[in-house]
C-alpha cells in the first residue's frame, strides 16, 4: 500500500463518520423575534409604546428628603414634648417621599386623549408645635410627642383629557392656570388658594399666545371653623374659575377669577412674567377678593376671613419674585409677600444640581403676621402659618434632597 492509497482511505472514512454524526444530530428551533419596547417621541422624551396598543406610556417620579428646622411658624421647624419631664424641646420637621407619576397619550379623530397621575408616599413627623401646652386650657396644644412615622398615600392628581376637556383630580385652576408664586420650597407664607380638587375643565388655545380655561370644581376640606372656611362644595353648586392669558417671547399675562359657591365670594389674581434677560425671570401677582360672608361670624361654619380661593387675610394680596441662573448648575430663587393683614413672607433658595436629576436645595423663610395680636370682632384669622403663642413672627430654614427621574 503507498502513501495515496493511504490517504485516500483516511479521508473516506472521515466522510463516513461525519455523515453518521450529522445524521444524528439535534434541530435547534428558530428563536421566536424579540419584541423590543418601541420609543414614542410625539409628546416628548421617556415615552414609549404600550405593546400591542398606539398608547404612550411615560413613567417617572421623584425620591426627596427634607430637614427643616427653626420656628413652627416659618413652616419648617417643629417642637416635641421632652420625654423625661415633659416640657416643649425644638426639634427637627423631617419628610422623606416618594411621589411615583404616570402619564398616557394617544392621538384620536376627537383630539389627543391624554392621562396624568401621581401619587405620593410620605414619613415623617408633623409641622406643629406638638410640645407647648396651651396655658389657659382652652386651646389646642397638649404638650405631645411628635412622632415620626407613614402618613398613607396621597392621590395628587389623576386626571383624564381629550382636547381641551379635562375631568378629574387635580389642583385648582385658580393656581395651576396662573402659576405658582415663585419657585421657592415656602410659596405659602402668604397664600395665594387652595389646590386639591376634582375638576370639570375646558381649556382653549387660540394659537396666537391667547389662551383660556373655564373650569367647575368640587373644593376640598372641611375648614376649620374661625380659622378657614369650608372648602368642598355643600350643595350641588360647583366653585367656578375663569381664566385669560397671553403669552409671548418677553413673558405673560394672565388673569383668574374664581366664586366660592359655598360663602357667595368672588376672588381674582393677575400676574405679570417677564423674561428680562436669558438667565433671569420674574413675576409680579396680585389678588382681590371681597369677604363679607368670610367674616360673618353668624355662619354655622365661621371662615374667619379666609376662603377656598381668598385665603390671604384682608381684601388684597402680593407675591413677587424670580429665578436667577447662576451657571448651568446652580440658580437662585425668591419671594416676597404682602397682604392687607399686614402678613409679611419672605423666602429665598440656591438650588444646586449636583449631577442631572439629583438637585440640593438650602432655604431661609421669614413670616410676621403684623396683626396676630389684633382684637377682631369679625373672627379673621391672623395667625396664618400657626406662628407660636407669645410672638408675631418666625424664621426657619429648610435642606431638601431630591433625585428626580
Amino acid at each position: 500500500m503507498n502513501i495515496k492509497s493511504l490517504l485516500l482511505g483516511s479521508a473516506a472514512a472521515l466522510i463516513a463518520v461525519s455523515g453518521a454524526r450529522a445524521a444524528d444530530a439535534v434541530v435547534v428551533a428558530e428563536p421566536e423575534p424579540a419584541e423590543y419596547v418601541k420609543i414614542c417621541d410625539v409628546y416628548g422624551s421617556g415615552y414609549f409604546y404600550i405593546p400591542g396598543t398606539e398608547t404612550c406610556l411615560r413613567i417617572g417620579g421623584y425620591v426627596r428628603y427634607d430637614i427643616g428646622g427653626g420656628d413652627v411658624g416659618s413652616f419648617d421647624g417643629a417642637t416635641s414634648a421632652d420625654v423625661e419631664d415633659g416640657g416643649s424641646n425644638d426639634t427637627w420637621f423631617k419628610k422623606a417621599r416618594f411621589s411615583l407619576k404616570t402619564w398616557t397619550g394617544q392621538e384620536t379623530e376627537l383630539g389627543t386623549l391624554k392621562t396624568y397621575t401621581e401619587t405620593r408616599f410620605n414619613f415623617q413627623n408633623n409641622n406643629r408645635d406638638a410640645g407647648s401646652i396651651d396655658p389657659d386650657g382652652a386651646g389646642p396644644l397638649t404638650g405631645s410627642v411628635n412622632p415620626a412615622g407613614n402618613t398613607g398615600a396621597s392621590l395628587n392628581f389623576a386626571w383624564i383629557q381629550l382636547g381641551g376637556l379635562r375631568v378629574g383630580k387635580d389642583e385648582s385652576a385658580f393656581n395651576t392656570f396662573i402659576g405658582y408664586a415663585g419657585n421657592v420650597i415656602q410659596d405659602t407664607l402668604v397664600p395665594y388658594g387652595d389646590f386639591d380638587t376634582n375638576v370639570i375643565q375646558y381649556y382653549f388655545d387660540a394659537g396666537n399666545g391667547f389662551s383660556a380655561v373655564i373650569s367647575l370644581e368640587e373644593g376640598a376640606g372641611g375648614g376649620t371653623a374661625g380659622s378657614y372656611g369650608v372648602g368642598t362644595i355643600d350643595s350641588y353648586v360647583p366653585h367656578v374659575v375663569g381664566g385669560l392669558k397671553y403669552t409671548q417671547g418677553w413673558g405673560a399675562i394672565t388673569g383668574v377669577i374664581a366664586y366660592d359657591s359655598n360663602y357667595e365670594e368672588v376672588a381674582g389674581k393677575v400676574r405679570l412674567d417677564i423674561t428680562p434677560m436669558q438667565n433671569l425671570s420674574l413675576f409680579i401677582m396680585g389678588g382681590y377678593g371681597t369677604d363679607d360672608n368670610y367674616t360673618d361670624v353668624t355662619y354655622a361654619f365661621p371662615a374667619g376671613g379666609r376662603g377656598f380661593y381668598k385665603q390671604w387675610d384682608g381684601n388684597w394680596a402680593v407675591w413677587g419674585g424670580g429665578t436667577y441662573t447662576i451657571n448651568e448648575k446652580t440658580s437662585f430663587n425668591a419671594q416676597v409677600s404682602y397682604d392687607e393683614g399686614e402678613n409679611l413672607g419672605i423666602a429665598a433658595n440656591i438650588a444646586y444640581d449636583v449631577v442631572p436629576g439629583f438637585t440640593i436645595t438650602a432655604e431661609v423663610d421669614y413670616v410676621n403676621a403684623g396683626k396676630i395680636d389684633n382684637v377682631d370682632t369679625l373672627g379673621t384669622n391672623h395667625n396664618w402659618t400657626g406662628i407660636s403663642d407669645g410672638g408675631d413672627d418666625a424664621i426657619g430654614g429648610m435642606l431638601r434632597f431630591q433625585r428626580s427621574f
